[in-house]
């Protein structure tokens, strides 16, 4: 269990340097521009590593085809009541996407190795893979509609280099390409800019936020969204499929990852609310470190 704890605590340093540097420079610090520099650049580098640095595997499309199956499910249960709750379009666009885009990377991967050891890698990686795709397609799409109509919602979702950048990584990977140490190298430290860049902006707005101004019942939905009915979607699909028990546990620990930072990221670039979506991943990753033991416990009954 330490290796857990430790997995979640050791992210969380450049959140709280990115929260230091805005508390003590303020305007000096341009959320903006760190979010155009992280989403337009440094991300390309993390598409390419994380889809380059195994080898993407066919007879591994399984898992992640089941989570995408239960993530797709879940967006149709969202569309079904979301719309009734909230009729200001940028908590509407908040509660439908934001519970769905987890840590599958950053936490989920370090967090299965834990749980199930490095034989977990290769599922986790393609199950990342995928929720790539969800963030920069679903993700895009309903953070863009916070202030724009849905033509331009759509073309925001090509406009991104990251959603090339990894069908041009997965058609390297699967044509057995294998970048050399030079090139992997230089992808590695893109790869790891982006990511404390991620937790650093992270950290920048969390300065300022007021959770008690936040719209309770937006919070209710998306917590008893991420931590409830979603798990528990989880378990009746994956309780019905004969399938290998740890790629079960991944897949349910994969989708009971908290809100990931990637959901602060879109919501600043199309300014959909970025302070709420904060205060979110706040809260989620707060209660995560212990909704997820009471995860582990289920595993041995899925």
């Amino acid at each position: 269990m330490s290796s857990i704890i430790f997995s979640i605590l050791s992210i969380y340093i450049f959140i709280v340097m990115g929260y230091v540097a805005k508390r003590s420079f303020k305007e000096k610090i341009d959320d903006k521009t760190i979010t155009l520099l992280n989403v337009y650049f440094l991300q390309v580098f993390l598409t390419f590593w994380g889809l380059l640095i195994h080898p993407v595997d066919i007879t591994l499309l399984y898992a992640p085809s089941l989570y995408l199956f239960i993530v797709l499910i879940a967006l149709i249960l969202s569309a079904l009541f979301a719309h009734r709750l909230f009729k200001e379009k940028k908590e509407y666009s908040i509660a439908m996407v934001a519970a769905i885009i987890g840590n599958t990377g950053n936490l989920g991967i370090p967090l299965n190795i834990a749980i199930f050891g490095e034989a977990s890698i290769p599922y986790t990686t393609v199950v990342n893979l995928v929720n790539v795709f969800v963030v920069y397609t679903f993700g895009v799409y309903y953070y863009s509609r916070g202030n724009f109509d849905v033509k331009t919602s759509l073309k925001n979702i090509i406009k991104l280099p990251i959603l090339w950048a990894a069908v041009l990584a997965i058609l390297l990977s699967t044509n057995g390409y294998r970048p050399n140490d030079a090139v992997m190298n230089m992808l590695m430290m893109g790869a790891y800019a982006s990511m404390t860049m991620q937790l650093f902006l992270f950290g920048i707005y969390l300065y300022g936020t007021k959770i008690r101004e936040i719209n309770r019942v937006l919070i209710s939905w998306v917590l008893v969204f991420k931590f409830l009915l979603l798990p528990l979607l989880a378990l009746s699909v994956l309780y019905n499929i004969e399938l290998d028990s740890m790629i079960k546990g991944i897949i349910f620990i994969e989708l009971l990852m908290p809100l990931a930072v990637a959901n602060v990221n879109l919501a600043s670039l199309y300014a959909c609310e970025p302070k709420t979506v904060t205060a979110l991943v706040l809260i989620s990753s707060l209660l995560f470190l212990g909704i997820i033991f009471l995860g582990v416990k289920v595993l041995p009954y899925i």
